[in-house]
Protein backbone atom coordinates (compact mmCIF):
# COMPACT_ATOMS: atom_id res chain seq x y z
CA UNK A 1 0.00 0.00 0.00
CA UNK A 2 1.37 3.44 -0.80
CA UNK A 3 2.26 5.56 2.27
CA UNK A 4 0.32 8.72 0.63
CA UNK A 5 -3.15 6.87 0.51
CA UNK A 6 -5.81 9.03 1.65
CA UNK A 7 -9.46 7.77 1.76
CA UNK A 8 -11.97 9.92 2.13
CA UNK A 9 -15.92 10.57 2.71
CA UNK A 10 -17.54 13.77 3.14
CA UNK A 11 -15.64 15.37 6.20
CA UNK A 12 -14.19 11.84 6.80
CA UNK A 13 -10.59 11.14 6.02
CA UNK A 14 -8.25 8.41 7.05
CA UNK A 15 -4.75 8.09 6.44
CA UNK A 16 -1.46 6.27 7.20
CA UNK A 17 -0.53 7.59 10.93
CA UNK A 18 2.63 10.32 10.76
CA UNK A 19 5.28 10.59 13.77
CA UNK A 20 4.05 13.98 13.90
CA UNK A 21 0.72 12.69 14.94
CA UNK A 22 2.14 11.84 18.39
CA UNK A 23 1.60 14.73 20.42
CA UNK A 24 -2.25 15.40 18.94
CA UNK A 25 -3.25 11.90 19.62
CA UNK A 26 -1.44 11.43 22.87
CA UNK A 27 -3.18 14.71 23.83
CA UNK A 28 -6.67 13.26 22.65
CA UNK A 29 -6.11 9.79 24.99
CA UNK A 30 -5.44 11.93 27.96
CA UNK A 31 -8.19 14.13 28.33
CA UNK A 32 -10.44 10.91 26.89
CA UNK A 33 -9.57 8.69 29.38
CA UNK A 34 -12.76 8.33 31.06
CA UNK A 35 -14.48 7.86 27.49
CA UNK A 36 -11.52 5.32 26.31
CA UNK A 37 -10.54 3.31 29.21
CA UNK A 38 -13.27 0.89 29.59
CA UNK A 39 -12.69 -0.18 26.35
CA UNK A 40 -9.01 -0.03 26.00
CA UNK A 41 -6.38 -3.48 26.11
CA UNK A 42 -4.40 -4.15 29.02
CA UNK A 43 -1.65 -6.52 30.78
CA UNK A 44 -2.41 -8.72 32.80
CA UNK A 45 -0.46 -7.54 36.14
CA UNK A 46 0.87 -4.47 34.62
CA UNK A 47 0.69 -0.91 34.54
CA UNK A 48 0.05 0.24 30.67
CA UNK A 49 1.09 3.90 30.27
CA UNK A 50 0.55 6.25 26.68
CA UNK A 51 3.50 7.19 25.27
CA UNK A 52 2.47 8.03 21.50
CA UNK A 53 5.68 8.40 20.17
CA UNK A 54 6.88 5.06 21.38
CA UNK A 55 3.05 3.37 19.70
CA UNK A 56 3.44 5.34 16.48
CA UNK A 57 6.90 3.71 15.83
CA UNK A 58 6.00 0.26 17.02
CA UNK A 59 3.02 0.46 14.66
CA UNK A 60 4.79 1.66 11.51
CA UNK A 61 7.35 -1.10 11.77
CA UNK A 62 4.38 -3.73 11.74
CA UNK A 63 3.30 -1.48 8.35
CA UNK A 64 6.56 -1.79 6.84
CA UNK A 65 6.74 -5.94 7.81
CA UNK A 66 3.15 -5.88 6.22
CA UNK A 67 1.58 -7.33 9.43
CA UNK A 68 -0.36 -3.93 10.21
CA UNK A 69 -1.79 -0.86 8.87
CA UNK A 70 -2.03 2.00 11.16
CA UNK A 71 -4.53 5.12 10.18
CA UNK A 72 -5.76 8.19 11.72
CA UNK A 73 -9.59 9.61 11.10
CA UNK A 74 -9.90 12.72 10.45
CA UNK A 75 -12.99 15.11 10.48
CA UNK A 76 -12.63 18.32 8.68
CA UNK A 77 -9.47 18.24 9.09
CA UNK A 78 -9.01 17.81 12.78
CA UNK A 79 -7.54 14.33 14.16
CA UNK A 80 -10.39 12.41 16.10
CA UNK A 81 -8.92 9.34 16.32
CA UNK A 82 -7.42 6.09 15.53
CA UNK A 83 -7.89 2.83 13.24
CA UNK A 84 -5.90 -0.15 13.12
CA UNK A 85 -5.67 -3.13 10.61
CA UNK A 86 -4.20 -5.49 12.83
CA UNK A 87 -3.08 -9.24 13.27
CA UNK A 88 -2.38 -9.45 9.08
CA UNK A 89 -2.67 -13.17 8.22
CA UNK A 90 -1.94 -13.63 4.50
CA UNK A 91 -1.85 -17.10 2.49
CA UNK A 92 -4.26 -19.62 2.92
CA UNK A 93 -6.09 -17.16 5.39
CA UNK A 94 -5.87 -13.62 4.10
CA UNK A 95 -7.67 -12.20 7.49
CA UNK A 96 -7.34 -9.02 9.85
CA UNK A 97 -9.04 -7.26 12.96
CA UNK A 98 -9.98 -4.04 12.97
CA UNK A 99 -10.16 -2.05 16.02
CA UNK A 100 -10.30 1.87 16.34
CA UNK A 101 -10.96 4.68 19.23
CA UNK A 102 -12.48 7.84 18.60
CA UNK A 103 -12.49 10.89 21.06
CA UNK A 104 -15.46 11.95 23.06
CA UNK A 105 -16.33 15.59 21.32
CA UNK A 106 -16.33 13.84 17.71
CA UNK A 107 -19.04 10.68 18.58
CA UNK A 108 -21.85 10.84 16.94
CA UNK A 109 -20.55 12.67 13.45
CA UNK A 110 -20.66 9.24 11.90
CA UNK A 111 -17.00 8.76 11.68
CA UNK A 112 -16.13 5.48 12.76
CA UNK A 113 -18.63 3.86 10.11
CA UNK A 114 -17.30 5.73 7.70
CA UNK A 115 -13.25 4.97 8.32
CA UNK A 116 -14.05 1.30 8.94
CA UNK A 117 -15.90 1.16 5.65
CA UNK A 118 -13.12 2.39 4.10
CA UNK A 119 -10.81 0.34 5.95
CA UNK A 120 -12.71 -2.75 5.16
CA UNK A 121 -12.52 -1.96 1.71
CA UNK A 122 -8.94 -1.17 1.06
CA UNK A 123 -8.42 -4.49 2.87
CA UNK A 124 -10.63 -6.44 0.72
CA UNK A 125 -9.13 -4.67 -2.87
CA UNK A 126 -5.14 -2.70 -2.29
CA UNK A 127 -4.25 -5.50 0.81
CA UNK A 128 -5.34 -8.37 -1.09
CA UNK A 129 -6.99 -10.15 1.90
CA UNK A 130 -10.13 -11.87 2.32
CA UNK A 131 -12.05 -11.62 5.53
CA UNK A 132 -11.93 -8.65 8.21
CA UNK A 133 -13.17 -9.15 11.76
CA UNK A 134 -14.15 -6.56 14.72
CA UNK A 135 -14.25 -8.22 17.94
CA UNK A 136 -16.01 -5.34 20.76
CA UNK A 137 -17.20 -6.12 24.40
CA UNK A 138 -21.21 -6.74 24.82
CA UNK A 139 -21.59 -3.37 26.62
CA UNK A 140 -20.14 -1.24 23.93
CA UNK A 141 -22.95 0.20 22.41
CA UNK A 142 -21.46 2.79 20.15
CA UNK A 143 -19.01 -0.17 18.59
CA UNK A 144 -22.55 -2.16 18.10
CA UNK A 145 -24.06 0.11 16.59
CA UNK A 146 -21.13 0.61 14.39
CA UNK A 147 -21.21 -3.08 13.39
CA UNK A 148 -25.47 -2.83 12.81
CA UNK A 149 -24.89 0.28 10.41
CA UNK A 150 -22.42 -1.77 7.83
CA UNK A 151 -23.32 -4.98 8.05
CA UNK A 152 -20.88 -6.81 9.44
CA UNK A 153 -22.07 -10.91 10.30
CA UNK A 154 -22.46 -11.79 13.91
CA UNK A 155 -20.34 -14.67 14.58
CA UNK A 156 -20.75 -15.34 18.26
CA UNK A 157 -19.22 -15.24 22.01
CA UNK A 158 -15.68 -14.99 22.53
CA UNK A 159 -15.41 -15.67 26.68
CA UNK A 160 -13.06 -13.83 27.84
CA UNK A 161 -11.20 -13.54 24.79
CA UNK A 162 -9.17 -9.81 25.11
CA UNK A 163 -7.43 -8.23 28.28
CA UNK A 164 -9.58 -4.78 28.45
CA UNK A 165 -9.39 -2.33 31.49
CA UNK A 166 -8.04 -4.91 33.87
CA UNK A 167 -9.56 -7.86 33.15
CA UNK A 168 -10.17 -10.70 30.81
CA UNK A 169 -13.36 -9.53 29.13
CA UNK A 170 -15.97 -11.57 26.76
CA UNK A 171 -16.31 -9.92 22.96
CA UNK A 172 -19.00 -10.27 20.75
CA UNK A 173 -16.84 -10.91 17.41
CA UNK A 174 -18.23 -10.11 14.27
CA UNK A 175 -16.71 -10.40 10.53
CA UNK A 176 -17.19 -9.75 6.82
CA UNK A 177 -15.42 -11.67 3.84
CA UNK A 178 -14.97 -9.84 0.30
CA UNK A 179 -17.88 -12.13 -1.17
CA UNK A 180 -20.09 -10.57 1.10
CA UNK A 181 -19.78 -7.45 -0.35
CA UNK A 182 -18.65 -7.19 -3.59
CA UNK A 183 -20.01 -3.34 -4.55
CA UNK A 184 -18.10 -2.40 -1.70
CA UNK A 185 -18.97 -1.56 2.17
CA UNK A 186 -19.34 2.16 1.85
CA UNK A 187 -21.35 1.55 -1.74
CA UNK A 188 -23.81 -0.58 0.33
CA UNK A 189 -23.86 1.67 3.66
CA UNK A 190 -24.51 4.80 1.16
CA UNK A 191 -27.11 3.04 -0.60
CA UNK A 192 -28.71 2.04 2.35
CA UNK A 193 -29.13 -2.03 1.19
CA UNK A 194 -27.32 -3.25 4.24
CA UNK A 195 -29.09 -6.32 5.53
CA UNK A 196 -31.15 -5.64 8.95
CA UNK A 197 -30.21 -8.77 9.99
CA UNK A 198 -26.80 -9.89 9.76
CA UNK A 199 -24.88 -8.23 13.26
CA UNK A 200 -28.15 -9.24 14.82
CA UNK A 201 -27.08 -10.45 18.32
CA UNK A 202 -29.09 -13.33 20.55
CA UNK A 203 -30.70 -11.14 23.79
CA UNK A 204 -28.47 -14.20 25.51
CA UNK A 205 -25.40 -12.38 24.41
CA UNK A 206 -25.77 -9.00 25.40
CA UNK A 207 -25.89 -7.86 29.20
CA UNK A 208 -28.71 -6.28 28.63
CA UNK A 209 -31.73 -4.57 26.30
CA UNK A 210 -30.55 -1.70 26.35
CA UNK A 211 -27.22 -1.91 24.92
CA UNK A 212 -29.14 -2.37 21.48
CA UNK A 213 -30.27 1.09 21.36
Amino acid sequence: MDASVTMRHGPVELRLIRPKDARTLQHELVTNRRWLQPWEATLPGMYTGIDMRVSIRRLLQQYRDGNGYPFVMEYDGEIAGQLNIWGVMRGSLGSATIGYWVSERFAGKGITPAAVAMATDLAFTDLGLHRIEICLRPENAPSLRVVQKLGFRYEGMRRRFIHIDGDWRDHLAFALIKEDVPEGVLARWVQGRVPADWAAVPPTDLPSADVQG
